[in-house]
């Protein structure tokens, strides 16, 4: 917070300053030490240090934070998201000389409804279009830089994913063509214990563009204070597409790209990669043996196997027909529903009735199939390839000969290609990949 306080506020002891999303005040209070040490007079602080936070507690604790050290600020409680910018008629705040802050990261199952539409809606006017899948920190880092002067400052800390999700494309682009300079903080070790996500820092200023970004690699947040004017590394970008080769150093992407033209194929040389069946509901469409022997289903008549949901049990280079039997006796979903469309054992009925019962037939994926319970089952791939994955993808061949639903992908090989499919697993786990 010091950091990009310090950044943003850029020397000047009249800077307005806006966080958002300020929480309990951590990055207000930042700023509030920096403008004192420039030599704000405390009783201006209101004027020039704002919080906006749905959170009225956390506002309070906000306020409490500050005025421990004597300062005071401009809290707002209110949905940033509904607070116009100063570009806009009845805008109340703004404009700013410096943006600061950390937004909240919801991801998309969870940003819905209301606040999800509200959001997109802030960021569209920006002329931004967010998809579906995109989280709740890329609209509200477009609408931030709204409320910034011509020459204002924003300085976020930003989920890694800012990098090398496919939804936040269009927030990379409009950082290219919003910001005269972006500057990117990349960190070798997370920084947050609790978080499940990497951070990186952002810090952009001025209007009209840039072609490049600089980067700035460090160790851990210790290190920012050392970080000097010129160390930085300038990295032309792309127009389209993932920046997640920006993660390695600069002589570390050099070295990945030569090694990967001299030496590597694209696994679209073996095959291409599919999304395993969505079924809209795991949780009824697939079954322990527990669960089909309770209800009588039958095998090859109303069930197929399956790989279970999820990637935790596959620890080696292959799913054998062993590691099935072995996870059926742990009581593992082994089985997906896939019944003859003209079925009408009683079999059958009494576990739709279940379904029915679960309210499964309102589900989206359901709703717009006919029948409801059949879902439609992707071929059996020669691999798995899982993509959630801790440390690293991995290739599983698929000797067990099953089925798969959508925690992971699947690949069906071509003949051609250098490499057998027995073979194609093992090699594909390297230093590099």
């Amino acid at each position: 917070a010091n950091f990009l306080a310090r950044w943003a506020i850029h020397g000047n002891p009249g800077a307005r300053v806006l966080d958002p999303t300020c929480g309990e005040g951590i990055f207000l209070l930042a700023a509030a030490r920096q403008l004192r040490e420039l030599g704000t007079v405390e009783q201006r602080l209101d004027d020039q240090v704002h919080g906006v936070d749905l959170h009225h507690e956390s506002l309070g604790e906000t306020s409490r934070l500050l005025e421990a050290e004597g300062f005071d600020a401009d809290l707002v409680a209110a949905d940033f998201f509904q607070l116009a910018p100063p570009s806009e008629l009845f805008s109340s705040i703004g404009p700013f000389d410096a943006v600061i802050g950390n937004p909240p990261f919801v991801r998309y199952q969870q940003h819905i409804g209301a606040a999800r539409r509200v959001s997109a809606l802030a960021a569209l006017r920006q002329g931004v279009r967010l998809s579906g899948l995109a989280s709740s920190w890329a609209a509200l880092l477009v609408h931030a830089g709204s409320f910034l002067a011509a020459d204002g400052r924003l300085a976020m800390v930003l989920p890694a994913e800012l990098l090398t999700v496919g939804y936040a494309e269009p927030v990379r682009q409009w950082l290219r063509h919003r910001f005269a300079a972006v500057k990117l903080v990349f960190f070798e070790r997370r920084q947050f214990a609790e978080a499940l996500e990497n951070v990186v820092l952002l810090l952009a200023h001025g209007t009209g563009g840039c072609d490049a970004f600089s980067l700035y690699y460090v160790d851990d947040g210790d290190d920012l204070e050392r970080i000097k004017p010129f160390d930085e590394y300038a990295v032309k970008l792309s127009e389209e597409g993932k920046w997640t080769d920006l993660m390695l150093s600069i002589r570390e992407r050099q070295v990945f790209n030569a090694l990967v033209a001299d030496h590597f194929v694209s696994l679209r040389e073996y095959g291409s990669p599919e999304l395993g069946t969505v079924t809209g509901a795991n949780s009824f469409f697939t079954l322990s043996e527990a669960t089909r022997r309770q209800y009588g289903l039958v095998p090859g008549r109303h069930l197929a196997k399956i790989c279970p949901p999820g990637t935790r049990h596959l620890r080696g280079l292959s799913f054998t027909k062993r590691d099935w039997k072995d996870l059926r006796d742990a009581g593992e979903a082994v089985w997906i529903l896939w019944p003859d469309p003209t079925d009408d054992s009683a079999a059958l009925r009494r576990y739709l009735a279940l379904g029915e019962a679960q309210g499964v037939p309102d589900a989206y994926k359901c709703k717009v199939r006919s029948p409801w319970w059949r879902p439609p089952l992707v071929p059996k791939p020669d691999l798995f390839f899982t993509y959630m994955s801790h440390r690293y993808p991995r290739l599983i061949s698929n000797t067990a000969s099953v089925a798969f639903v959508n925690s992971m992908h699947g690949v069906r090989l071509r003949l051609q290609g250098g490499c057998s499919k027995q073979a194609l697993p093992l090699v594909a786990v390297n230093s590099v990949t």
